[in-house]
């Protein structure tokens, strides 16, 4: 019985793959030999062209749909365990992060060629990428606050003016994201712990920072440099293998108690600062949509992955 099931439902789509087919090789020739009386109704198909070429193309589309660019990377990138890549994430099902000191993360986005490097592959499709330079010292908030919510006023700039400085195809690119902003505990030695402190407070926006748990997650050497304590004990040995490390001081979403934010030294530790004491680099993270693809690219800095 197993057996003629299975002839069945070869033949039945071999049969309705023939009829697509052959729909196609119709709907070819009437675009290069058209008819007066030719005319073209889709809708009982569940699509709206009523020409032939817009036929094609959407009958093309739902035979063929295009891949979402976290799957075009997956599909083509091994996942490693050791050195410069993309890992499978230990604390999220089916996230993927890139660790090490250079992996072939770049990206164009905004027309900023190899502007912005992937920081991880969500479970949902999405691609959460940052900018690698900073767009300038700004001060994490002009109050004293550290209530990234409150909003902050680098929150209302990076949602505002900054935002609206994109190109239009990077703004329809962009999704709105759950950000996590909860305080952790200063130089802690238990990331799980500080992922969960993280993800007590959410902010749902378009623009923000790395938070402190993503800085730690793009190291490649996690014994020595996995978690706030422990990278700060080795900041020159973590330099060498966390792609995110500038040497350059610049600001995280994180804070610390209700005082504090976190931002990460020139030489790679971890300090703390009233949010409005000090103007350090930005460096805006954003999330792009599970639609969007990859139309070139391996993600080196010579030849980074370019989005459609």
């Amino acid at each position: 019985m197993n057996k003629i099931r299975t002839f069945s439902k070869k033949y039945l789509i071999g049969f309705m793959l023939g009829i697509i087919s052959g729909s196609l090789v119709i709907a070819y020739a009437d675009t290069y030999f058209p008819s007066s009386q030719t005319t073209y109704d889709n809708s009982a198909s569940g699509l709206s062209s009523t020409n032939v070429q817009g036929a094609i193309d959407e009958l093309y589309n739902v035979c063929f749909p295009p891949i979402p660019a976290g799957d075009q990377i997956l599909e083509n990138t091994d996942i490693v365990s050791s050195g410069d890549g993309l890992y499978a994430d230990e604390y999220e099902d089916g996230k993927y992060t890139y660790k090490g000191k250079n992996p072939n993360n770049y990206v164009t986005f905004n027309d900023e060629e190899a502007g912005w490097r992937i920081i991880s592959i969500n479970s949902d499709g999405t691609i959460k990428i940052m900018r690698d330079a900073s767009i300038g010292d700004i001060a994490w908030d002009d109050s004293d606050s550290n209530n990234w919510n409150r909003p902050a006023s680098l929150n209302t700039y990076l949602n505002g003016t900054y935002s609206n400085s994109l190109n239009s195809v990077a703004k329809n690119q962009i999704v709105e994201a759950t950000y996590y902003v909860g305080g952790i505990i200063n130089d802690n030695n238990d990331i799980e712990g500080q992922i969960s402190d993280e993800k007590s407070t959410i902010s749902k926006v378009k623009v923000a920072l790395p938070t402190a748990s993503e800085y730690l997650r793009a190291n490649s050497n996690k014994n020595q440099c996995g978690t706030l304590s422990s990278n700060n004990d080795n900041y020159r040995t973590c330099q060498s293998s966390n792609w995110m490390y500038i040497n350059d001081q610049w600001w995280t979403l994180s804070s610390e108690s209700e005082y504090y934010t976190v931002f990460l030294v020139s030489s790679g530790y971890f300090g703390l600062d009233y949010a409005n004491n000090s103007h350090f680099a930005v460096r805006p993270t954003v999330t792009l949509s599970a639609e969007v693809q990859i139309t070139g690219g391996d993600g080196s800095k010579s030849n980074p992955f370019t989005l459609g």
